[in-house]
């Protein structure tokens, strides 16, 4: 039994080998690296009147899409996350969808 300095190692924390085997049958897929849509076109400042481009970044939910998701880099991501915040207090965007 594998033992890490005198407390025994649970079974699902125990390395199995097998994860090579499933790499190596998968096929792998290039996943292209996202840029920052902002940073592209050179856009310095986000206005929250502009709610066509907000809305682009906020989920039918109503949350504010992650930058792991959307791919926007991380200072204008705070200034997209403030312009909606803005753009909500005035009522351009809705906080929550209706239920």
């Amino acid at each position: 039994m594998a033992e890490t300095k005198g407390r025994p190692v649970s079974a699902s924390q125990r390395p199995t080998g097998g994860d090579k085997a499933i790499a190596v049958g998968r096929k792998q897929y290039f996943r292209r690296k996202k840029v920052c849509r902002f940073c592209v076109d050179k856009i310095d400042d986000i206005d929250y009147k502009d709610v066509k481009l907000l809305s682009g970044f906020v989920s039918e939910r109503g949350k504010i899409t992650p930058r792991r998701i959307s791919g926007v880099c991380t200072p204008h991501q705070r200034r997209l996350s403030e312009a909606v915040k803005q753009a909500r207090n005035i009522a351009l965007l809705p906080f929550t969808t209706q239920v």
